[in-house]
């Protein structure tokens, strides 16, 4: 459905674009012919990935920022338009989830999480829209949510759930104020992609992640480029006309209430907890 020159003249940021679902979605919007910038906290993982950006022959360039840290996203923000000469794109990807009895939480815990998926997310809007506002130019922002972000929440990833509805909240809020500002906000609720981080942290067994694949209708995990289209589609000219939508890409998963609600029925209580523990301690 994409020409090779669909995202020609886009400059898009995609905020934890150094691996798992950003990096794939920056490979696809490369891939149509846009400049990427990308961000994150680990270098390596930024050169890595950036090298493997440049084979689709479009300008890419990494840089180094804690979403958390709003001046540095600031930074951030100027570095990107003096090296690119714009930025059209935004698509908040970064994120941090783990599992957790709600009841041992920790304050740091559950404030490490908002940190990161809320305030990184209004950290980087609030600088790109008010780059946007300035420039009285048109521009388009991305977030991606989960499928638990509204309507059922999910037991065991509470902070995930709290921060990720505000995110929703935040992107509905704002379609409505800066679509006069020609500014589309639009959001993604991805149901289970496999990536390397994501899996090591939310499923403690095999038996947990067989359990999982039951409940998804479509009988599969979704496989990267699925989302990346849609991400694509969204970030193009052809959803000129879509703002304020939630899309979820889960394979019929979100119908089964909770994204992990099941997890009690695996085991009881305790051995759950420690499941738990030991998660943290792989970290």
């Amino acid at each position: 459905m994409f020409k090779e020159d669909t995202l020609k003249n886009e400059v898009i940021l995609i905020t934890g674009g150094g691996s798992g679902l950003g990096l794939s979605m920056a490979k696809k919007f490369a891939e149509l012919g846009a400049d990427i910038a990308i961000c994150g906290r680990t270098e390596k993982k930024l050169e890595k990935a950036t090298e493997e950006l440049k084979e689709f022959g479009t300008h890419v360039r990494w840089y180094s920022v804690d979403v958390r840290d709003y001046d540095a996203i600031g930074e951030m923000f100027d570095s990107i338009i003096n090296d690119f000469g714009k930025l059209t794109g935004l698509v908040n990807n970064a994120a941090g989830n783990f599992l957790s009895a709600s009841e041992d939480l920790s304050p740091g815990g559950f404030k490490a999480i908002v940190d990161i998926v809320l305030h990184g997310s209004f950290n980087c809007t609030h600088h790109f829209g008010n780059y946007l506002i300035k420039q009285k130019q048109r521009g388009n922002i991305l977030n991606i949510v989960t499928t638990y972000a509204e309507d059922a929440g999910s037991a065991f990833v509470l902070p995930s759930a709290c921060s990720k509805a505000g995110v929703l909240a935040m992107t509905r809020s704002l379609a409505y104020e800066w679509g006069t500002y020609g500014i589309r906000v639009n959001a993604i609720a991805p149901g289970p992609f496999p990536t390397e981080g994501a899996w090591t942290r939310l499923f403690p067994t095999k038996k947990f992640e067989k359990k999982y694949l039951k409940k998804i209708p479509a009988g599969r995990y979704g496989d990267h480029e699925e989302l990346a289209n849609l991400a694509a589609f969204m970030m193009s000219d052809m959803a000129n006309y879509m703002t304020g939508e939630c899309v979820t890409i889960d394979g019929g998963e979100k119908l089964s209430g909770g994204q992990f609600n099941f997890i009690d029925s695996v085991m009881s209580r305790g051995k759950l907890k420690l499941a738990f523990k030991m998660l943290k301690m792989k970290k």
